[in-house]
């Protein structure tokens, strides 16, 4: 008797119709598999070297902004489509040396208080193909933030209906009122303003980065609304360093009286090696307080990049920082990604930009500086 059960056992287990099902259900199931995760809306990852094209573009508002966003023309009583749900491989997005060549996407980030004709013209002068390029900017209340609106807004319009136009431009307006009421360089780098005035511009720079930032986004700019003068290969420039975290030293177009002739001279203070007498400083401050750079009353005797710089200097020499300013400042994707921003609160007695320094070390990741590679600040 068991002799014959065993018998059918082994039957039923060799038996053909058996195994060709089971073989059906087995390609079922991977076809099943692989089909699905190509269901729904597909976008191209620009890490993928795919161009991004008007039917990749994002149809719903709620969409990554990162992508632009086409308005969709509703007949009345038709209700708009839902939010698509989309896929993204984020191992295909890329920050490489070669950005160009493998089609990473830039976001150009830029906090704007006043509109200057010369920023945009240099911006849309930029190399960068401008369909891998989107903009985001953020912008305070109040008259002047209006006035800038509207110039930013007229400039907008004609770009993108030009063979310029860039991929998505987001703007943001602030809630809060601006910490100071004069936006004139004097009362901007006033001593006594900088904690207030760095903290609120903290704040929007991480709106804005929070904001903006897709799943698509390879470089992240940050390029002040004062800056007027830049290489036209800026980003592939600093990109071809692949640093997780690379700034350029900012000087200021100048003329010079007793010469006789227009000068350059270093503007931006912010970029700097520590020093053991800022680090004896700190030691020695209480949790609110900060460290600040480029003032006689709080001497910290750092290396400043501002004057490392030199004629005729090589512009691919690069040095390792600690802290960086934000006049033009290029960082991987990854990093912001990774948690990093700008501190509106004491972090190891550092704010706003020099923070995100030092917070970005603590993450494991480094930043960098180019003394002879030079953008513009306006001059009032």
């Amino acid at each position: 008797m068991s002799s014959t059960m065993a018998v059918a056992r082994s039957l039923r287990r060799t038996n053909p119709i058996t195994l060709v099902l089971a073989g059906l259900l087995s390609i079922g199931f991977l076809i099943f598999i692989f089909s699905s995760t190509d269901a729904g809306p597909k976008l191209h990852v620009p890490g993928a070297r795919q161009l991004l094209k008007s039917k990749d573009a994002a149809s719903n508002a709620l969409s990554p902004p990162s992508l632009p966003f086409f308005k969709s023309n509703l007949k009345a009583g038709e209700k708009a489509p839902p939010p698509p749900v989309v896929h993204y491989h984020m191992n295909n997005v890329t920050n490489s040396a070669d950005p160009i060549g493998n089609r990473e996407s830039v976001l150009i980030l830029t906090p704007l208080a006043r509109f200057y004709e010369e920023y945009w013209t240099n911006l849309v002068a930029l190399n960068y193909p401008h369909e891998l390029i989107s903009l985001g900017f953020i912008i305070p209340k109040g008259r002047e933030g209006n006035a800038a609106t509207a110039q930013l807004q007229e400039q907008i319009a004609r770009t993108q209906s030009s063979s310029k136009r860039f991929a998505s431009i987001t703007i943001l307006r602030q809630e809060d009122e601006p910490p100071l009421t004069s936006q004139s360089e004097h009362d901007r780098h006033a001593m006594s303003a900088q904690k207030e005035r760095r903290a609120a511009m903290s704040r929007a720079r991480n709106a804005l980065l929070f904001t903006t930032l897709g799943p698509t986004t390879s470089w992240v700019l940050w390029l002040d609304s004062d800056i007027v003068e830049t290489p036209h290969s800026l980003i592939q420039d600093l990109a071809a360093f692949d640093k997780p975290i690379i700034v350029p030293n900012c000087f200021q177009r100048f003329y010079d009286k007793e010469k006789g002739a227009m000068d350059v001279r270093p503007y931006d203070f912010n970029s700097w090696i520590d020093s053991n007498t800022a680090q004896n400083l700190a030691s020695k401050m209480g949790p609110d307080e900060i460290l600040l750079e480029g003032y006689a009353e709080m001497a910290t005797y750092r290396s400043l990049m501002a004057y490392m710089s030199h004629p005729g200097g090589n512009p691919k020499d690069i040095v390792n920082l600690d802290g960086v300013g934000g006049t033009a400042l290029l960082v991987k994707g990854d990093v912001h990604r990774d948690g990093a921003m700008f501190p509106p609160f004491p972090f190891y007695h550092l704010i706003e930009t020099e923070g995100f320094a030092k917070m970005a070390k603590r993450l494991g990741w480094s930043s960098w500086g180019v003394p002879n590679y030079f953008v513009y600040h306006y001059n009032e």
